[in-house]
């Protein structure tokens, strides 16, 4: 049976290149990069290689680059380094104000839960709402800014819809009420222009295996200036923002794949948006009552959300699978939970409809054979679970 992939948000396969730079740091390569003697250093000078490569991904300097396990320790450091600094700081400057966040209503987990944790803390969280196509309304951010207000938490773009956020606008805001402002760059570093001047952001998050790299390794962008408070304490490693020895091999994937994400930008987001497009096109032509949720937004190349009313999406994700499909409902961290997702739901979807829509993200190794593949076994299998489903009415 052949198997189609498309759940490259989920994550994405680690590609041979990346791989074959990584190994000789498993092996030969192995020292620690905190020793002083000779495969110490070779390991040091290998994880600031990939620190200068991360960099230019996004537009930093390589010292405001900090390696992470992923993008939930990103989030976590960013959000809890920036409030509960600034809260046991005396108020001065910048970020010294605490006890308020502004965050949005479709932010991942790492995010969101991080921000109801600081509430049972007596830390108040002003979650955003968004449009029909998930962008949030900057009219009503300016309004939430207050002089307690600490830090804006909003994501670049959603892992479920492809949304893209108007960050650039929403720096300018928060520079303006001298706020300081993190994005979760997860979804959108390696498929979309990531640069950390132009976005006016000051903490930025990214994780390497949604771009070719390992799982277990991302990176935490801190402008330089900004006070964030240590969440570990251990050693002295990366400027004392995260000790802990460095995972060498996963650093050293991250910045390879951060190289060759860079240079194959444009072209990959030139191929997956025709593919995107055409997947959504013949899935909405061939299923009847099918639609695309925030199709009209500026949206990552690769993503599309299509509701197939009638039909339970965990069903028809399990049918797929059985046809040699996989794709997903919705973020592969809520897999599994009884509640509709909290992102369909924010934009207007009724809990029934937020169950019956599928998640299909393309990614580098996507070919035409395999949105043909889709066009037949998507349709099939809702038209089974629709005869199935006594929710559905033509």
């Amino acid at each position: 049976m052949p198997r189609v992939y498309l759940d490259y948000n989920a994550t994405t396969p680690v590609e041979p290149e990346v791989l074959e730079a990584m190994l000789p740091y498993f092996s030969g390569e192995f020292g620690n990069a905190a020793s002083i003697h000779t495969p110490g250093q070779r390991a040091r000078a290998a994880v600031e290689a990939a620190r200068e490569q991360v960099a230019a991904l996004i537009g930093a300097r390589p010292l405001e680059v900090v390696f992470t396990s992923g993008g939930t320790e990103s989030d976590n450091h960013a959000i809890f380094g920036i409030v509960q600094g600034a809260s046991a700081a005396a108020p001065a400057s910048r970020g010294q104000k605490a006890k308020h966040i502004i965050t949005t209503q479709i932010e991942h987990e790492a995010v969101l839960n991080a921000c109801q944790a600081l509430e049972k803390d007596g830390f108040a969280v002003t979650c955003l709402s968004v449009d029909g196509s998930g962008l949030v309304d900057l009219e009503e951010l300016r309004a939430a800014i207050g002089p307690e207000t600490a830090l804006i938490t909003v994501m670049h773009a959603n892992n479920e819809l492809g949304t893209v956020q108007p960050l650039e606008e929403i720096g300018k805001i928060a520079a303006e009420n001298d706020v300081y402002l993190h994005s979760d760059a997860v979804q959108s570093a390696g498929k979309i222009p990531v640069d950390v001047a132009n976005l006016g952001v000051d903490l930025l998050s990214i994780s390497g295996h949604k771009f070719y790299a390992p799982k277990g390794i991302g990176a935490l962008y801190i402008r330089g200036g900004t006070r964030l408070r240590q969440l570990l304490y251990g050693g002295h490693h990366q400027r004392g923002f995260r000790p802990g020895t460095e995972n060498v091999p996963g650093i050293v994937g991250l910045g390879k794949a951060a190289e060759l994400a860079r240079k194959a930008l444009e072209a990959d987001a030139r191929r997956l948006s025709s593919l995107r497009d055409e997947l959504e096109r013949g899935l909405l032509g061939k299923v009847p009552h099918a639609r695309a949720n925030a199709a009209r937004a500026p949206r990552t190349p690769n993503t599309t959300n299509i509701t197939f009313p009638g039909i339970e999406g965990e069903a028809l994700i399990i049918a797929l699978d059985l046809k040699g499909l996989a794709c997903s409902t919705g973020a592969a961290c809520s897999s599994g939970a009884v509640e509709p997702s909290h992102v369909l739901t924010a934009i207007g979807l009724p809990p029934e409809e937020a169950r019956a829509s599928i998640r299909f993200s393309l990614g580098r190794h996507t070919t035409s054979a395999d949105v043909a593949f889709a066009f037949e076994a998507v349709p099939a299998a809702v038209a089974q679970l629709r005869q199935l489903s006594p929710a559905y009415r033509p």
